[in-house]
Formats: structure tokens, sequence, C-alpha cells
């Protein structure tokens, strides 16, 4: 499967913003997908997954109550809802998707068989 993220933006602290993650070449309902994001210096970190048919959500600590996962499977497509953006949320978003069961949220990034390009999120304090 291949992904391609958009959404990425320069926003104020507390403003938001919505990225998407487009799939295609396979049966995207066969994959859990994830967001990770990397800022300088640092190491790729899980933010959020989504199971398969979308029933099942896993949040990082950090981004619990203010990020909202979702998926359309007939649209190939995985949203990413970020409110209340704090300057740390600055990184590289990174959508990737994993061929496994039904049900699973994975959260460890060596989990993930296929990745997005990323999208860059800079929030301005």
């Amino acid at each position: 499967v291949q992904l391609q993220a958009s959404g990425g933006g320069l926003v104020q602290a507390g403003g938001s913003l919505r990225l998407s993650c487009v799939a295609s070449g396979r049966t995207f309902s066969d994959y859990a997908v994830g967001w990770f994001r990397q800022a300088p210096g640092k190491e790729r970190e899980f933010v959020v997954a989504i199971s398969r048919a979308g029933t099942k959500k896993n949040y990082a600590d950090s981004v619990k109550g203010r990020f909202t996962i979702s998926r359309d499977n007939p649209k190939n497509t995985v949203t990413l809802q970020m409110n209340s953006l704090k300057p740390e949320d600055t990184a590289v978003y990174y959508c990737a998707a994993d061929y496994t069961v039904s049900g699973a949220t994975p959260s460890h990034r060596d989990s993930y068989d296929h990745w997005g390009q990323g999208t860059q999120v800079t929030v301005s304090s």
C-alpha cells in the first residue's frame, strides 16, 4: 500500500490542523493506520493508531483529549484532527500502515510496514 500524508502547516498555539492520509494500491481495510511524529534531533515517536475497522483507537498520553483520529475505508482515508496545538507538537508527521489482525492498534514503529512521506506541522508560541 502507498500512503500520502497532507494537511500540515504553520499555526499559532491553541490553533487546529487536520492531517489526512490517503492510501492506494491494496485493500485499505486490511491495515491498521498510525501517525508518528519526529521533531529535529529527536526519535520518531508514536502519536495515535486506529484499527482496521476504526473501532479501536490508541492515543499517546501527550495528545489525549486534543487529537482525534478517524478513518473512512471506502475513501481509503485516515484523518487526524489536532486541536489545542502546542509548540511541542511541532514535528514532521508521518502516517504508516500495518497489515495486521482486526482490532490491533500498534504503537511501535517497527510494527508498521508502509510509510508516507511526512508533512510538517509547526506551532508557534
